[in-house]
């Protein structure tokens, strides 16, 4: 059985309790990666793509391994996308909240703001600015947003595309997630 804190009101907690709190999580940090799979899995469902929105994550993470990115930005290209789950409207702004305290800003930024960047493609056909991106032009990581879209994003949704299986990223996702988290306030 799980030990409990003594409080029913955070006001009322003590150090003790937050120890508590801290040693559980410390000890079960496989928890994450497993909710954040499943969360993908419930992904791989009825789509009016041509290819369920699991199999564009996997596509979208197969490019940016094989055009050489480095593990944390081949994660984040698979969860780009895991807010549709959630939040549909705003899934960039919940997918970059699941990663930022794991992911580098540069990374961090980008998860945040591709969707955005990949109304490039459609805003004009709903009557908005397919430009809306260049408000942020000066940005540092603004190339960096347009590539993840034009070579990875918009790119995967072929069902012909030889994409790898969630099994192969599923290492590195555990590795993201069990590393120390940074403080987010």
């Amino acid at each position: 059985m799980v030990s409990k804190v003594s409080f029913t009101a955070m006001e009322h907690g003590t150090q003790a309790d937050y120890d508590l709190l801290a040693e559980f999580d410390a000890a079960h940090p496989s928890g994450q990666a497993d909710r954040v799979l499943d969360w993908l899995r419930m992904m791989d469902d009825e789509s009016p793509y041509r290819i369920s929105r699991l199999q564009h994550c996997l596509q979208t993470a197969t490019r940016a391994e094989r055009d050489g990115s480095d593990d944390e930005t081949v994660i984040c290209a698979l969860l780009h996308d895991i807010g549709d789950i959630l939040a549909p409207a705003n899934h960039s702004q919940v997918a970059a909240a699941l990663l930022a305290p794991y992911v580098s800003e540069k990374n961090l930024w980008i998860v945040r703001h591709h969707g955005l960047f990949q109304g490039y493609y459609y805003f004009h056909f709903y009557g908005q600015d397919r430009n809306a991106r260049d408000t942020y032009r000066d940005h540092p990581y603004y190339e960096a947003c347009v590539d993840f879209c034009a070579r990875w994003d918009q790119a995967s949704f072929d069902p012909d595309y030889d994409t790898l299986p969630l099994e192969h990223f599923e290492a590195r996702l555990r590795a993201l997630f069990s590393r120390p988290p940074k403080a987010q306030f």
